[in-house]
């Protein structure tokens, strides 16, 4: 192959071409070299054949894969991309290819599951894509609202509405140039998604005769999609937190012939069906009926049921996923670029912000949203009913840019679109500290990333202020609280304190009798193993809990008592034993395949406590009632200065590779608790040149 690599001292690549073509095939090749497990099991996940050598753990996911149909989907829009976008998406997939069998055998999961690489099909990518992205927008909340419509009136759909566990939420802003020390904007934040081991994002450089970019590329899927610098212009992304996905309620019959007919709003259509089998490693097949109506593929429910549940999402609808904004971006010299090649953009929606070196800026939405009633949007929906159907596409909202741009999934830019935005505290937050400096440079965001002020807090906080006829403990620890300065540190006994309490009134709460109709509904749903998670009831409860203090959904006085005794419980609680503080519990738990794998095993000394929590601009998300532990949470930082791309920082969680034993596999994780960013570095004579053995 017609390419260099170079690394710089943290192993991230740098990869140079002559073409873009060869360049595509160096980052397939990388991909594999490095990341061989982890873009293999993303690409099994996408076509729903990971139990096979996962086991049984991985079926349920498998199942939904063939039942949303994600490897058709992304089958179809491959063959629909014009014909330079596809081929470079195949050189992509070419050097993937070539580069995975050195990539398996570096990597010894290969031998300990059994795994045997095999090639990748050129649409690949775009089933990582997918299936990466497919509750992305969270449609199984159409479900939970359901359950709250059915059990506690239509006047309730919104009483738990939050951005929850599942979310998948982001910081980002932008510093306009008279607010940064030299004179240029600085764009900064952070994505936030479950931690994976390996991480979701790889740092990397491409650089070719056409282009130069550095950014966060995703593992499996060509190019930089959400986080890149060109040194002319940069770019980053949060999620809009639109809703473009729509459950229908389906009616289908049997034909005597064995076939399946599904009502629409024209009357009983054909669907197709056929029956499908999930190999599970150490036990027995799965089969899974496959079915599609003229909406979608059916997620929930199957032949015989009296209603089931059809999918319907753009790209299955329109055979598109915007896959030709990838390689325009990485030729955007400009903001207008950036904008222009976004204009085609799909799946997922994304609140976007640019900058050039021109004095060029950019806040728009990027991504399709259709036109449709807006009950689509709350609950699911009857597919018999004309008024539900789509009617085109909505316009993307854009802003101006003053002196300071803010997206963190607040309720904003992107309301029109969605039902379900984040609640405001951590972009109010981010806009505090922005305006609180007037010189900013990009070592200085790093307090901006870190901060883990938690406003969320403040009506716990109140009601608990207010509670008299306490014992002797339950009032010391009211006192102790109300002096509390709000941060979720890890070092901090009052956060550990106060969160406790919250674990104690969430519980109470999701107790009361006025929501047990609703509890015992979502308990015993029916739905698939992978929708559940949106309606378990406690986590619901607890990420809704500041919006519960301050509702009526429980008479104050039940609210009241629930907070006092679980103020007394913890004060009695905590009396026998010794004080420990937030990071003890708060600890990072990623991701793995393998869980307990004999190449999974944590850090020396076990996975590290963490500051942040779910509402801190440092989201380190756990569920109050359910765990401590936090599994999601800043996937990478990032800080690029288009004063000068070498000012620019970034890190992830882990490390650059994802081969067990590599040095770089885990070495930026003390950077990343600390808040410190590694400097990016583009002077190709300050990184190493890997031997040209090592490029076969």
């Amino acid at each position: 192959m017609n390419f260099r690599v170079y690394r710089d001292d943290r192993g991230i690549p740098h990869l140079r071409a002559e073409s873009a073509t060869e360049l595509a095939r160096a980052q397939g090749w990388n991909a594999a070299v490095d990341r061989a497990w982890q873009i293999d099991v993303e690409r099994h996940r996408s076509q729903g054949t990971s139990a096979s050598f996962l086991g049984a753990a991985a079926a349920g996911w498998d199942a939904f894969a063939r039942r949303s149909l994600i490897d058709d989907t992304a089958r179809r829009c491959y063959l629909s991309l014009d014909e330079a976008t596809a081929a470079w998406v195949g050189h992509y997939v070419d050097g993937v290819n070539a580069g995975m069998a050195e990539g398996a055998r570096r990597d010894p999961r290969f031998a300990e599951t059994g795994l045997r690489p095999r090639t990748w099909e050129p649409w690949v990518p775009l089933g990582i894509w997918l299936s990466t992205h497919i509750l992305f927008a969270g449609f199984p909340t159409k479900i939970w609202r359901e359950e709250v419509a059915r059990a506690l009136g239509d006047e309730a759909v919104g009483l738990f509405s939050a951005e929850g566990a599942n979310g998948s939420g982001s910081n980002g802003w932008l510093v306009g140039a008279d607010r940064t020390a030299h004179g240029a904007p600085l764009i900064a934040g952070d994505p936030h998604r479950p931690v994976e081991d390996p991480g979701v994002y790889q740092q990397i450089r491409l650089a070719c005769d056409e282009f130069d970019v550095v950014g966060l590329a995703v593992p499996g899927v060509p190019g930089i999609a959400h986080f890149g610098h060109a040194g002319g212009v940069a770019w980053a992304i949060t999620n809009a937190m639109a809703d473009y996905q729509d459950l229908y309620r389906e009616r289908l019959r049997e034909l005597p012939d064995g076939g399946l007919e599904a009502l629409g709003p024209e009357g009983w259509r054909p669907a197709r069906a056929r029956t499908e089998t999930v190999e599970v490693a150490g036990g027995a097949p799965v089969d899974v009926e496959v079915i599609e109506t003229d909406r979608g593929p059916v997620v929930s429910g199957g032949r015989g049921d009296a209603e089931v549940l059809s999918l319907r999402t753009p790209p299955r609808v329109t055979a598109e996923l915007g896959f030709a904004a990838l390689p325009a971006l990485l030729r955007a010299r400009t903001v207008g670029d950036v904008d222009r090649a976004l204009d085609g953009w799909a799946e997922p929606v994304n609140v976007v912000l640019a900058a050039d070196t021109e004095g060029g800026l950019l806040h728009r939405v990027a991504g399709r949203v259709p036109h449709r009633d807006r009950e689509n949007l709350l609950r699911t929906v009857p597919a018999w009913e004309p008024r539900y159907a789509w009617r085109g596409w909505r316009p993307p909202p854009r802003a101006a840019v003053g002196a300071i741009a803010v997206m963190a999934n607040e309720r904003g830019l992107a309301e029109p679109l969605g039902v379900e935005f984040a609640a405001p505290h951590r972009a109010a937050r981010i806009r505090e500290l922005l305006y609180g400096r007037r010189a900013w440079t990009a070592e200085g965001m790093a307090a901006v990333h870190m901060d883990t002020r938690i406003a969320s807090a403040r009506p716990l906080l109140a009601l608990l202020a207010g509670l008299e006829g306490l014992s002797p403990a339950a009032a010391a620890l009211r006192d102790r609280l109300a002096g509390w300065d709000l941060r979720m540190d890890a070092e901090s006994a009052d956060a550990a304190r106060y969160a406790d309490v919250r674990s104690a009134v969430v519980l109470r709460i999701a107790a009361h009798p006025v929501f047990r109709g609703l509890a015992e509904a979502v308990g015993g749903g029916t739905w698939p193993d992978e929708l559940r998670p949106w309606t378990a009831f406690v986590p619901r409860v607890a990420f809704a809990l500041e919006g519960l203090l301050g509702s009526r959904a429980l008479p104050r006085a039940d609210l009241t008592e629930a907070v006092r005794e679980a103020l007394e419980d913890v004060a009695k609680d905590r009396a026998g034993r010794p004080d420990d503080v937030w990071g003890d519990r708060h600890r990072l738990t990623p991701w793995q395949a393998l869980p307990g794998g004999a190449h999974e095993a944590p850090p020396e000394g076990g996975w590290p406590g963490l500051p942040g929590d779910h509402d801190c601009v440092l989201a380190t998300t756990s569920v109050p009632g359910v765990t401590d532990t936090s599994w999601r949470g800043p996937a990478a930082r990032y800080v690029w200065d288009l004063s000068r791309r070498d000012n620019s920082l970034w890190s992830v969680p882990l490390g650059a590779s994802g081969v067990p034993g590599d040095p770089h596999r885990r070495d930026q994780l003390p950077l990343w608790l600390s808040g410190e960013l590694a400097p990016v570095v583009t002077d190709w004579n300050k990184l190493t040149e890997e031997t040209p053995n090592d490029v076969r």
